[in-house]
């Protein structure tokens, strides 16, 4: 085998790792965002993950779920004045995860920690249960793709939205869920 050929196969090998840790993914375009402007995120990779939930209907189907998303982008572009979706990604019932800011933009979402992470959360509102079990997989999957393209730090911390400011984000039973998972920080 020439060496071209060597590596354009572990190349494959490579991104195919790398993809079998990422959930699918649905593009701003492919769920129909509107043109945004925002800055990069300052300090990268990111050193926090700070997760929420939309506190709004949830979504099983890709149709429903680019909906919701289009929902979320406009109350937070013409309700709040801000200049997109707050978060950096949100993950639907249907196991998928939908780039709102995407990986390297500041977002808006959490106060304090918008320069320094990366914004997730779940389609709907999870104060008496938690998310589906494709939601949440989804949501592990794509912490641990962050860290495998180098957008979040391999030792972050994760947090939830209340930990940042007085608010009931996530949802008591999604913080309790999250609670839970690896690099959890229950002493921010």
């Amino acid at each position: 085998m020439n060496k071209f050929a060597t590596v354009l196969v572990l190349a494959s090998i490579c991104l195919a790792g790398i993809s079998a840790q990422c959930p699918r993914i649905v593009t701003r375009a492919q769920w129909g965002a509107r043109a945004a402007s925002t800055a990069q995120l300052p300090i990268r990779p990111a050193p926090w993950v700070v997760m929420h939930h939309t506190a709004g209907a949830s979504c099983t189907t890709d149709a429903a779920c680019a909906q919701q998303m289009r929902n979320i982008q406009s109350f937070h572009m013409d309700g709040n004045g801000w200049a997109d979706i707050g978060y950096n990604f949100l993950v639907g019932e249907n196991g998928a995860a939908y780039e709102g800011r995407g990986w390297g933009r500041q977002g808006a979402h959490a106060p304090g920690y918008n320069d320094r992470s990366v914004g997730m959360g779940v389609i709907g509102t999870f104060t008496n249960a938690i998310p589906n079990a494709a939601a949440r997989t989804a949501a592990r999957n794509l912490i641990t793709c962050g860290v495998s393209l180098g957008h979040i730090a391999s030792n972050y911390w994760l947090i939830g939205h209340r930990q940042a400011v007085a608010t009931a984000c996530p949802g008591n039973a999604f913080f309790n869920e999250i609670r839970t998972w690896p690099r959890f920080n229950p002493n921010v």
